[in-house]
């Protein structure tokens, strides 16, 4: 007959929540994973089976029991360290979207929006199109695997039961952030730029002939030529966010370094 004692269940409590706790966070703030038609009990049965996957292979766990002061602080390290990952991967998706609205107020579709499940607000038409184009080249990428593989590696980059978190890494990851604007703008440039030019062409044609109905062929143009530019865009778009896909990788690997207690 085999005996289990109050320690050695706690040990198995022990190696399967903390490492629960992280995943889990991640899966909730992720993309693909995180996704809001997801269920949320689907979204906990596979990071709670990813977690006994993982559980040969995690470092030992530290000495801490479960319900003490110590055990909650692990718990709340493990939920900051897997949303971060997982936002930083949204930061990705991000990029693209904005570009998206940065072509759609130029071309005039600011008005084109519809409800989005992810963010519970309208978006621009041209942010969803680009968007799902980035869902489908994450997927065709193994991006999903990717990060899987990351969040299995970041139990050896910070094991569970370190001695606290190097809180200026989030300072790194704020900035971060400044890639949605600045790489958003330069996928968006080449569209954003022709139909700047031809915005400014009209002006200046309204000015030197008023007789000229501009709202008449001014829409009409610039969405004719912004819909022809976006199929050259579309294009380029896989090199654009494979790169930005690497970038934003090695920035997760860089960050789950900076994360670890300086010695």
């Amino acid at each position: 007959m085999v005996e289990v004692n109050f320690l050695q269940l706690q040990g198995w409590i022990v190696a399967f929540l903390w490492p629960f706790f992280r995943i889990t966070s991640f899966m909730v703030s992720a993309p693909i994973f995180g996704h809001s038609r997801i269920p949320a009990q689907l979204r906990i049965a596979f990071g709670a089976a990813l977690a006994i996957v993982m559980a040969p292979i995690i470092p030992a766990m530290p000495d801490v029991p479960i319900y003490s002061w110590a055990g909650f602080g692990i718990i709340v390290e493990q939920v900051l360290i897997g949303v971060a990952m997982g936002l930083v991967m949204q930061i990705a998706f991000a990029v693209v979207m904005a570009a998206g609205e940065f072509i759609g107020l130029q071309m005039g579709l600011a008005f084109a929006t519809f409800f989005s499940p992810d963010s519970g607000a309208n978006t621009m038409i041209l942010s969803r199109l680009f968007h799902a184009f980035t869902i489908l080249l994450y997927l065709a990428l193994n991006g999903h695997l990717i990060m899987l593989e990351i969040i299995a590696f970041s139990f050896e980059q910070l094991p569970i039961g370190t001695a606290g978190l190097n809180l200026t890494a989030f300072e790194a990851f704020a900035r971060f952030g400044g890639v949605i604007f600045s790489s958003g703008m330069l996928l968006a440039l080449p569209v954003f730029g022709a139909l700047l030019i031809i915005n400014l062409t009209l002006g200046i044609l309204n000015r030197s002939a008023p007789q000229l109905t501009v709202f008449s062929i001014g829409f009409p143009l610039s969405l004719t030529m912004g819909l022809f530019l976006i199929m050259i865009l579309t294009a380029q778009l896989g090199p654009f966010v494979q790169a930005l896909f690497t970038h934003t990788l090695e920035f997760i690997a860089q960050m789950l370094e900076a994360l670890a207690p300086m010695q």
